[in-house]
């Protein structure tokens, strides 16, 4: 992390009376500084059933007072956690601003006809690959992968639709992490967790 920071102290009062308000704000500055596909780029972190970790990055796709909105393959290996174990963690870094914001909370597929819409969104190119990629299984050669796109080019034209093994999960957050790097690594670091969706948040600052 980066030594100096910017903006100022972070509030408890603020965090921990509206902690999504805080988010929504924070995010809307990095998307004016890095851009969207920076900003929006978020580490994945599921755990199966066998408890062990795994992360990789993925896009935030939507973001609203119910959570946190990011699309994948419900056969992959962390659609296979996620329906082994619905609790996940999200990392945000926006190098830029010195800012992390970590989220953690219980995950659910968002409903069918909310991932058929932001599917009919996405470039064609990205639809039909959804179709052609077995994510995570091993793949013989990049010739099987070619040929699989070009097939299911060849099948569905311009308008591929979605297929049944994909699709949106949404993390309604639990607790909410804001560190906002300062000089002399004494960074500020707020923590707010809440028992349930729709309780109260309880925020305290913690150590850097």
């Amino acid at each position: 992390m980066a030594a100096r920071g910017q903006g100022g102290l972070l509030s408890l009062e603020e965090t921990g009376s509206d902690p999504l308000e805080v988010f929504e704000r924070w995010l809307a500055e990095a998307r004016a500084g890095a851009g969207p596909d920076r900003a929006d780029a978020m580490a994945l972190a599921t755990a199966g059933s066998d408890g062990r970790p795994a992360a990789r990055m993925v896009m935030l796709r939507g973001f609203d007072r119910r959570g946190f909105v990011f699309y994948t393959n419900h056969q992959s290996r962390k659609g296979r956690q996620l329906e082994q174990n619905p609790r996940a963690a999200l990392v945000f870094h926006w190098p830029e601003l010195h800012r992390q914001v970590t989220v953690e909370g219980i995950v659910q597929r968002v409903p069918r006809e909310e991932s058929e819409a932001y599917f009919r969104t996405r470039p064609l190119g990205h639809r039909l690959s959804a179709w052609a990629s077995e994510q995570d299984r091993p793949l013989p050669d990049r010739e099987t992968l070619e040929r699989r796109f070009a097939e299911t080019a060849e099948r569905f034209g311009g308008d591929p639709p979605l297929p049944g093994h994909w699709g949106g999960y949404r993390l309604t957050p639990l607790a909410v992490e804001f560190w906002q790097g300062r000089e002399d690594r004494l960074h500020d670091r707020v923590r707010c967790i809440r028992s349930s969706e729709g309780e109260p948040w309880d925020a305290a600052r913690l150590y850097p």
